[in-house]
């Protein structure tokens, strides 16, 4: 991550949520930290306590001239950037056919467009030092998909492609990238955290209807720890070797191995058209 005994973490979305409870678990280590949220009086209380530490800025993702200055403020005061978290998103609920274009394209602007704006913007300084880590959260939902946030799912399968490019090209340059893909936690996702269409399909009642029903119904009552979770993504990128993806619960883990072993099904049933797909033998290239 850093040669540094307090290394910089630049954190977006900190209001709540994953991105609050890593900043406080960051500080908490007398490392230093970038507080970030659309609004600034939502992380004043982090910095309180931590002046020496810890800078608070006010960040819409979404807002070009906000992460410039965000980024330069950061490394004015701190000097520079080793862990960049990319936290701030959200989630929209609805069936495909009922997907309003507006809410839709702002969370993409958001979840996708956003994080690579901040990325880019921290990265010209990680390459020079040849040192740095950038954390994007995904979710088991850029793994596997469900009725209902097929737009969420959207986003966060971008993120995942984009963060597994951006591995192959930082790091031989001593950069890492690590894809948290988190299950359900108690975190505002499933609260106000989260959009849905005013549009409702009976015909989706059953699948996109029931899946939006479960989101608010168990909100509060996921499995997953918050603080744990952030100090697992901390032992992640502080490990000799980070790793490219990173499971947070056991739902998350349990959605992953059923997709893979769903994947491998298909692939095994369909091996003879998939391999029939090529020009013959006697008609490859030597």
């Amino acid at each position: 991550m850093t040669s540094s005994d307090q290394p910089v973490w630049f954190i977006t979305g900190c209001s709540t949520g994953f991105g609050r409870t890593l900043a406080e678990a960051v500080l908490a280590r007398g490392w230093r930290a970038v507080v970030t949220a659309r609004n600034l009086d939502a992380v004043k209380d982090l910095v309180s306590g931590h002046e020496a530490q810890a800078l608070g800025l006010a960040l819409d993702v979404t807002d070009p001239a906000a992460i410039t200055a965000a980024v330069d403020a950061a490394q004015a005061r701190f000097g520079q950037i080793d862990v960049l978290v990319n936290n701030a998103g959200y989630g929209y609920l609805a069936a495909i056919e009922e997907g309003e274009d507006g809410p839709v394209r702002a969370m993409f602007e958001t979840n996708v467009f956003g994080l690579v704006a901040v990325t880019k913007a921290v990265l010209p300084g990680m390459r020079a030092r040849r040192s740095g880590a950038i954390v994007n959260l995904s979710s088991i939902g850029g793994l596997v998909s469900f009725g209902a946030t097929g737009y969420y799912h959207a986003t966060k399968f971008a993120v995942e492609g984009l963060s597994e490019s951006l591995a192959v090209e930082v790091e031989p340059l001593g950069l890492h990238v690590v894809v948290v893909e988190p299950g359900p936690f108690r975190t505002d996702f499933a609260g106000r955290s989260i959009g849905r269409s005013a549009t409702e399909i009976d015909d989706y009642a059953a699948t996109a209807g029931e899946r939006r029903k479960q989101t608010f119904a168990r909100d509060g009552k996921q499995v997953g720890d918050p603080v744990r979770a952030a100090e697992a993504i901390i032992q992640a990128v502080t490990a000799p070797k980070p790793p490219r993806h990173l499971l947070l619960g056991k739902p998350a883990l349990d959605l992953a191995r059923q997709k893979l072993a769903a994947l491998k099904a298909d692939f095994d049933t369909w091996e003879a058209v998939t391999l029939g797909a090529d020009y013959p033998e006697s008609q490859q290239g030597a």
